[in-house]
């Protein structure tokens, strides 16, 4: 009798982990299937029987931007709508991992876990996709960069639509490079979408989180005022303890308005060593800059503010926007949506209108809210010397007409060249619109150029507002 109970016992557990490992089979399978197809072994399903198959993707208007006709896939018949939607849109291969033809190469393709791509077209599911962009101001931007490597991001911070979303370097998907050991170097990056997938260093568009820092832990903030001569010495007594101000600029008395205003980096620098590395590090947490975001299930790459190991020298300039500061475009747009919505921002999204079968699937492409970054009396603050910056300082004049713009630039330094005048940083400006029928949120960042976000990042921002000023009219 005890040898059956205990066989009977044993036979039971069997079953119950063939149950089990059946239903963790089911589970990944069901979860995981769109990630395994991406795999780089399962390249055949993005050539003859996948995305010669596959459904169209259109832009907010419905404009074509790839679609399948006679077993080959087609783009958009302006080479330069193809190249301003390549990061987004992709090509043949699944070199642009973040594309949506790589992301979401499965709902594109009708593919089935069960029968693969064997069922007729008749019976698959419509695999049309419709984004949020808007190719012609995607395009208008593309031609703007010119040869500039960069990032151009702006969404609509009230429903989180993408509106704009640009990479650059770029290549026309009908032609695609053939990379070589002799010519890679000149196609460096060109399969990285920027926009989400490239962290730089951020410089003062970084003094938006040290401001807030500022605003959260120093009690007097309204009535504090600070000295700037253009140089002083943080964390020690030599030269190379030395922090300074753009070309030595002496900025003398200010508020913290005015110091931000003046993009004066004696003042964040001082502020960051005064609430030490425990402080700034909580802030910058708050805002995300160590977070994960995503659009959909396109990942954007973490920002990093770590203080961990800092002298007190290099925390100083890390509250500057320098030291080891790395943030990423899309981040950036984001924590100014946070500024916009009184301290919690709107995610952006990329996909999911009526007509899309990611809608009727339920799965989700982004948006909603994220969590709260700071208090709203913290944001509103922020809000009033964003704007202060662009009238005051920037001029009004310096972007499209009517938007009330609130905004920050930066130039962070990258490479130290022997002679100053070549030097290479990435030019920033980041903001958004206050004027209530523009609710723009945007970053735009050129990188390795001379110079400073005024005279690169602004003039591509200008066109990318402006034409997205013109689409939202349209609708």
């Amino acid at each position: 009798m005890k040898r059956t109970l205990r066989r009977s016992g044993m036979i039971f557990i069997v079953v119950l982990l063939i149950i089990g490992g059946l239903g963790y089979l089911s589970y990944r399978i069901f979860f995981n299937q769109n990630t395994w197809i991406n795999m780089a072994y399962n390249r055949h399903i993005s050539s003859d029987g996948g995305l010669t198959q596959a459904g169209t993707i259109t832009d907010r208007n419905g404009v074509e931007l790839a679609k399948s006709v006679n077993g080959k896939r087609q783009y958009n018949d302006d080479e330069n709508v193809r190249e301003s939607m390549l990061h987004i849109v992709g090509d043949d291969t699944i070199n642009i991992g973040t594309s949506i033809q790589s992301m979401y190469r499965m709902s594109l393709t009708g593919y089935s876990p069960l029968f693969g791509l064997g069922l007729p077209s008749s019976l698959k599911a419509n695999s049309d996709m419709r984004l949020t962009v808007d190719a012609t101001v995607n395009s208008a931007v593309h031609q703007a960069f010119g040869d500039k490597t960069g990032s151009c991001v702006v969404f609509n911070y009230k429903t989180g639509e993408i509106l704009c979303d640009v990479s650059t370097p770029s290549y026309d998907p009908n032609a695609p490079p053939t990379i070589t050991e002799d010519n890679q170097d000149d196609y460096k990056g060109i399969y990285i979408d920027n926009s989400v997938s490239s962290t730089y260093t951020p410089g003062s568009i970084f003094k938006i989180v040290t401001t807030a820092a500022a605003l959260k832990y120093i009690d007097d903030i309204d009535t504090r005022t600070w000295e700037c001569a253009g140089v002083e010495k943080i964390g020690g007594d030599d030269d190379s303890s030395e922090v300074y101000c753009n070309d030595g600029e002496a900025h003398g008395t200010e508020t913290l308005a005015q110091a931000l205003g003046n993009s004066c980096n004696i003042v964040f620098a001082e502020i960051a060593t005064e609430l030490g590395k425990e402080k700034m590090t909580e802030v910058a947490n708050e805002m995300g800059i160590n977070g994960s975001f995503s659009i959909g299930d396109i990942p954007i790459k973490d920002g990093s503010y770590d203080v961990s190991k800092a002298s007190k020298n290099q925390l100083a300039w890390s509250g500057v926007g320098q030291y080891t500061d790395l943030v990423n475009p899309m981040q950036m747009a984001i924590i100014c949506s946070a500024i916009a919505n009184d301290g919690k921002p709107v995610l952006p999204y990329l996909l999911g209108s009526d007509e899309s079968i990611l809608t009727s699937l339920h799965i989700t492409t982004g948006g909603g809210t994220g969590s709260r970054m700071m208090d709203s009396s913290v944001a509103k603050k922020i809000a009033e010397m964003m704007r202060n910056n662009v009238q005051n300082y920037y001029g009004d004049g310096s972007f499209p007409d009517g938007l009330e713009v609130a905004a920050k630039t930066g130039t962070g330094e990258t490479v130290k060249s022997d002679s100053s005048s070549s030097d290479k940083n990435n030019a920033w400006t980041i903001g958004y619109c206050q004027n209530k029928d523009y609710p723009l949120a945007f970053a735009a960042v050129v990188s390795d150029v001379e110079g400073y976000g005024s005279t690169n990042a602004i003039p591509i921002l200008n066109t990318a507002l402006s034409a997205c000023m013109s689409s939202m009219d349209k609708k």
